[in-house]
């Protein structure tokens, strides 16, 4: 197991790049790459850097130019042999070869295309274009490189004994988190944190404590390298991003109202079981799942993944009654936000009622609060997301109007087309 203190206190970024892997990234992209590889190859889209904590100021934190190495040493990456191996032969969600060959060789010669950085406002402008397959993977990397430098920018300051100090107090709260998780009965949960971690190295010392405290109640890691080099399952389906540029390249109010659907189709042709999971919150759950064919609600589950989790899960209950289904044979997984504590209490509140399942995120790889002085290692909320489909603008409604995005007048749209009606603002902790 490695030192982390000691390797952060020696660090040299050559020796221990931020990414080393193009598959240092979540499973849900990959899976997404090759439905999007297939459906929509030649859509351009541009993605873009948001900080939704504006109090952090990124750009006078993290040095540019060590920015800049760090994200031209991702566009030097390629798939490795053992790498390429590994997907096309290993077992995913029960199925051998989950990523077909023409996918596979489409991967296996790609280097991630140009990006475009500059400073605003104290503020890193960070945006990627191209073709959709291809830009898409910046996401993740992207993510985790303004993370870990943010890291380091507070980390450089600390002297040999303040940084085992830190870390040994981090071990600490995390092992104290496992033991409490260990009373839940028939818990489910993974790691999803990758995006906004605190480091690579401190994630994976995370996914092993939770392998050690949980054994099989840990189902996985989200982190496909992660997964590859601890030998675990790689979690995830399909995110926002699907349904976002389907929706903006809709001509028309009807087409726009049936994008998220279409989304849906395609999957359900490519994945059965536990990968056919409802994502229903990008233009407001309850409006998609009013609309929703019959035949998504024979699919396996829903992830909760905005707004309030558990009306999110008492809609869903509901919804699979109105249609004959028998929730108790449903899947929900929730994966906002969340921490111990409302952990534990939506497994009491759903327990017995649904299949309850849990995506840890940025408190299980990035708490580290309280833990240096002025709390400069506080998580934040920072996203980069599809921000236009072949010029055309993109947008997320959400079920938290605070994590709305796209153009005033788009959104008002998008509102009533989707009759997303009203919706409580909720803080958005990461």
């Amino acid at each position: 197991m490695a030192d982390i203190a000691t390797r952060v206190y020696n660090h040299k970024w050559k020796i221990d790049p931020i990414v080393r892997s193009l598959i240092d990234t979540d499973f849900y992209k990959l899976l997404m790459c090759q439905s999007i590889f297939r459906n929509r190859p030649d859509t351009v889209v541009r993605f873009s850097l948001i900080n939704r904590t504006k109090s952090i100021r990124l750009a006078d934190l993290i040095d540019e130019g060590e920015l800049r190495e760090q994200l031209d040493h991702v566009r030097g990456l390629r798939l490795s042999r053992g790498e390429g191996t590994w997907l096309r032969g290993n077992t995913f969600y029960g199925k051998r070869q989950m990523f077909r060959p023409d996918f596979m060789e489409f991967l296996e010669n790609l280097r991630l295309p140009p990006y475009h950085l500059e400073k605003r406002d104290g503020q890193y402008e960070l945006t990627f274009e191209g073709k959709w397959p291809e830009v898409m993977l910046w996401e993740i990397p992207a993510l985790a490189i303004l993370m870990e430098l943010r890291s380091r920018a507070v980390l450089e300051t600390l002297g040999r004994f303040e940084l085992q100090v830190l870390y040994a107090r981090a071990m600490t709260r995390l092992w104290e988190k496992i033991e409490t998780l260990r009373t839940l009965p028939d818990l489910r949960i993974a790691d999803f944190g990758t995006r906004r971690r605190h480091s690579f190295l401190w994630q994976d010392w995370a996914v092993q404590a939770m392998i050690e405290g949980l054994g099989e109640r840990f189902t996985g890691t989200s982190n496909c390298l992660i997964a590859m080099r601890r030998d675990i399952e790689a979690i995830g389906t399909n995110a926002h991003e699907l349904p976002m540029v389907y929706a903006a390249l809709a001509d028309t109010d009807e087409e726009l109202r049936r994008a998220p659907y279409e989304v849906l189709a395609d999957w359900h042709e490519e994945h059965d079981g536990n990968l056919r999971m409802i994502l229903p919150d990008t233009y407001g759950t309850e409006g998609f799942l009013a609309g929703a064919p019959d035949w998504l609600a024979g699919w396996t589950g829903i992830r909760i993944d905005s707004g309030d989790p558990a009306t999110g899960a008492e809609t869903a209950i509901r919804w699979w009654k109105d249609r004959g289904e028998d929730p108790r044979r449903k899947l929900v997984i929730f994966s906002d936000g969340l921490d111990v504590a409302k952990i534990m209490e939506l497994h009491r509140q759903f327990h017995g009622r649904v299949k309850v399942s849990f995506g840890w995120g940025t408190l299980l790889t990035n708490d580290f609060r309280g833990l240096v002085a002025g709390d400069g290692l506080a998580p934040f909320s920072l996203v980069c997301k599809a921000v236009s489909a072949n010029g055309r603008p993109t947008v997320k409604l959400s079920d938290n109007p605070a994590k709305a995005t796209g153009p005033a007048e788009e959104v008002a749209r998008y509102r009533r087309v989707f009759e997303a009606g009203q919706q409580s603002r909720l803080e958005v902790v990461v």
